[in-house]
């Protein structure tokens, strides 16, 4: 069974599909509700959930928050499928070659107006 983190991410890399877009670990998380975890351990776990449970979704539009992608992975695959341009990066890496035409930010949800206190009759 699924956990409620993994349902989530699921959910939002399905709009990642969508918008044709990528989007960081700490980005996801946060939007699903939950911290990525010290170097994306949570995502990572996450991602684990999804591609096990939800193999149709594309689990690699979750990129790290370095935006560094191991060289000749499935994950560098499926980005150039995709026509997500990568650049060398160092040792066995790659990154985004234009993240800010990639890379998706949703908008931060609107803080909660608080209610107006009720008006307090006057004593006679």
């Amino acid at each position: 069974m699924a956990s409620t983190r993994a349902e989530e991410v699921a959910e939002l890399l399905y709009e990642l599909k969508r918008a044709a877009k990528v989007a960081k670990y700490s980005v996801i998380a946060k939007k699903a509700g939950f911290s990525a975890g010290a170097n994306g351990k949570a995502m990572d776990t996450c991602l684990k959930t999804v591609r096990r449970d939800w193999p149709h979704l594309q689990w690699w539009r979750a990129v790290s928050d370095t935006s560094l992608v191991v060289k000749d992975s499935d994950q560098a695959k499926k980005l150039a499928e995709a026509g997500i341009t990568l650049k060398a990066g160092k040792d066995d890496t790659m990154t985004l070659a234009a993240p800010e035409d990639v890379l998706m930010e949703w908008p931060e949800a609107p803080a909660p107006v608080a209610a107006a206190p009720a008006p307090v009759a006057a004593a006679k």
